[in-house]
């Protein structure tokens, strides 16, 4: 009754201005349709504008998060190389760790970037950038768009990376100044020179060699490296005596572990992080990485069953880390059949990779040299046996050729030039401790302090049993 009386007084006040509530709902819902019609297409033509930016900034920030990751791998170099080395030596081997990240950052950017990648070189070293002092450094390599300080964070980690390796191979008996010193030189120019050759647009890189990640330029250089120090600073004393090989445990086989683990996870940004943006090939990559780690580390485990009866720990960290090292160079062309036997074959090599070092009388604590030399040629050999389109595989045979070319001419500069740094080092400042200081430990000798302070120390069994002379620690081949 009210209902009819309100609509009737309207009728009379408002003659033809009273619309069915029918016709209200139709104009209230037109209206909406337009503001969200207009709304979209607003929407739509800003996000057709912005696409680029926003993968730059997707690009930038995945780079980054790889970039943590490899930083982060120094963590588990640290870890790695102490639970392998006595625990005498344990603040020795941290400091070094720890420490050679800081230094080749500097060494870094104050040249090595600029020799690496500075655009105003030749075929064999860049020029500019130095400092990354300008706001539009001209650097070569850097994606359309990625920022050039994320794609320094990311190269800097990969440089260190190459230090660290050097770090458990000289560990237990090298001066740390030494190390400090050679750590700077081999960032800043040794490290830079070759990077320039492959990742740098220089002459390796026109002649088609593929190293995607560093299975040469990264593991390869760090090895040789490695290895030249670990010639010229001689076993350790209690390694090898009267023709016998010692076994000198870690003593701490829980945090080698760890370490190991933090470095298969770090890896994920080591290779996927190497396409230096975010596309599907990201995860590919990183399947691929992990197959080969996982059977690495199972080749590594049965063969190292076989060889000496029981399942060694060491060569079964030693083995996934060889896997990880073995695909690297590959990563990005490889089927995943490929990665699964090329990280199997890694797995082998690496067990008498040690053992061959062992019987040539080159003391390597951590099994750094088998690791990261031998499984980082063997790596670069692999693209041109499994690379999807230009490997042996596909009946093609320059990729071999090629690959062949790139492993000889970094191997022999890295080994003039890191053999001359080290000799200079030796006749100058005297890169071995004293015998005191490594009988004590490098702890004490060398920072004057105790990883853990308070528990009894390992007694010198061996050397106490076996004393030696002056002179005979003078010459290492008598040990």
């Amino acid at each position: 009754m009210k209902t009819n009386q309100s609509r009737s007084y309207l009728s009379k006040e408002f003659p033809g201005r009273v619309l069915k509530p029918a016709w209200l709902i139709c104009i209230f819902l037109s209206s909406i349709i337009f503001l969200v019609w207009g709304t979209a297409v607003k929407a739509q033509t800003t996000t057709t504008l912005n696409l680029e930016d926003l993968q730059v900034t997707i690009n930038t920030i995945w780079v980054l998060i790889a970039s943590v990751l490899v930083i982060f791998m120094n963590a588990g170099f640290a870890m790695l190389e102490t639970g392998f080395c006595r625990q005498k030596n344990a603040v020795n081997v941290l400091s070094k760790n720890l420490i050679v990240f800081a230094l080749s950052t500097a060494s870094f950017w104050i040249l090595g970037f600029s020799l690496m990648f500075g655009t105003g070189g030749n075929d064999f070293w860049g020029m500019g950038a130095l400092f990354l002092g300008s706001d539009d450094p001209k650097v070569y390599g850097v994606p359309n768009g990625l920022p050039v300080a994320v794609f320094f964070l990311f190269q800097v980690a990969f440089a260190g990376t190459a230090a660290t390796i050097v770090s458990g191979a000289v560990a237990e008996r090298i001066k740390f100044i030494d190390f400090l010193l050679f750590s700077l030189v081999l960032v800043g120019l040794i490290y830079a020179i070759t990077g320039h050759w492959i990742w740098g647009g220089g002459w390796l890189a026109q002649a088609g060699f593929k190293d995607f990640a560093g299975s040469t330029q990264v593991h390869s250089v760090g090895g040789w490296s490695a290895l030249m120090g670990a010639i010229l600073l001689g076993p350790r004393m209690e390694k090898y005596i009267d023709g016998r090989i010692n076994a000198l445990p870690g003593h701490n086989m829980s945090i080698a572990t760890l370490g190991c683990l933090i470095l298969w996870v770090g890896w994920f940004g080591f290779n996927p992080g190497s396409v230096l943006a975010a596309t599907k090939e990201v995860p590919v990559i990183a399947v691929v990485t992990n197959l080969s780690a996982a059977f690495g580390g199972l080749a590594a485990t049965v063969t190292s069953w076989i060889k000496d009866g029981k399942p060694d720990l060491s060569m079964i960290i030693n083995g996934i880390l060889a896997g990880l090292v073995g695909i690297t160079a590959g990563c990005n062309g490889v089927s995943y059949w490929s990665a699964a036997l090329i990280g199997t074959i890694s797995g082998i090599i690496v067990v008498f990779a040690v053992y061959l070092f062992d019987m040539l009388r080159v003391d390597d604590p951590v099994g750094a040299i088998s690791v990261h030399l031998v499984c980082g040629i063997w790596g670069t050999l692999a693209v041109g046996i499994f690379n999807n389109e230009t490997g042996l595989i596909t009946g093609q045979f320059q990729q071999m050729f090629i690959q062949l070319t790139g492993i000889i001419s970094v191997g022999t500069f890295t080994i003039i030039t890191s053999g001359l740094t080290w000799l200079i080092l030796k006749y100058t400042l005297g890169i071995r401790v004293s015998l005191e200081e490594e009988l004590e430990g490098l702890d004490i000798g060398e920072h004057g302090m105790e990883a853990y302070s308070g528990f009894v120390k390992e007694a010198d069994v061996i050397f106490h049993s076996n004393p030696l002379e002056e002179e005979d620690y003078s010459n290492p081949g008598k040990w």
